[in-house]
């Protein structure tokens, strides 16, 4: 896996739907036992609602995922949540559904979509980012070109991370790993090879989601 989208922050957002509250709360976990927290958190903060439920889906393959409908009829709750969650690719997100009942009954259906638009609605509240595994790749040059290498860099669709300055300047560019080779070779004709390079290691950045 080399990206996927994970919630920009925790966070909660609320709807009412029929009279009933709908408070999603949104959490980024990397583990089973930071879930299990969060859960038991909120459990004991909202412990006079109806129903809390559960969906979450933890590492770069999904090797955890849960759907706890907490009380509500079976498939009604915590499976629409969980499906929010695949249909849009997030990963390493957990998220808990408080209801507050209204008095009007939903029915199946009205609950299904009730528990998907809840979970779709605290996605957009807290945003989304996308983890893109990046190789650093370390370019070193004069000060007068700095300012061009950057806009080039960026214009090329590639990331600029950290600068070191000494008698020339270290330039991390951010490439996404499966592009390494064409971003080698670009710079190469770029720079007509003035400008030395050395990739770097290999981890997960966060850039914005392109909403195009």
């Amino acid at each position: 896996m080399s990206s996927y989208l994970i919630p920009a922050r925790n966070g909660s957002h609320e709807i009412i739907i029929d009279r009933s509250r709908f408070i999603c709360h949104v959490y980024r976990v990397h583990t089973v036992e930071e879930a299990t927290a969060y859960i038991n958190e909120i459990r004991e903060l909202h412990d006079r609602a109806n129903h809390n439920c559960v969906a979450y889906l933890i590492g770069e393959n999904n090797e955890f995922g849960r759907a706890a409908d907490d009380g509500e009829p079976s498939g009604t709750a915590g499976a629409p949540m969980l499906e929010v969650l695949q249909r849009q690719g997030i990963k390493n997100c957990l998220v808990i559904v408080t209801r507050y009942f209204g008095g009007v009954k939903l029915g199946a259906g009205g609950l299904i979509r009730a528990y998907g638009s809840a979970v779709s609605e605290g996605l957009k509240a807290v945003g989304l980012v996308k983890r893109v595994k990046m190789r650093s790749v370390w370019l070193t040059c004069d000060y007068a070109l700095l300012d061009t290498l950057q806009s080039k860099i960026k214009q090329q669709g590639y990331a600029v991370g950290q600068i070191e300055y000494s008698d020339r300047v270290k330039l991390e560019a951010l490439v996404d790993v499966q592009n390494t080779e064409s971003f080698i070779e670009w710079l190469i004709e770029f720079s007509h090879d003035t400008i030395t390079y050395e990739t770097g290691e290999l981890s997960f950045k966060e850039l914005p989601v392109d909403e195009n």
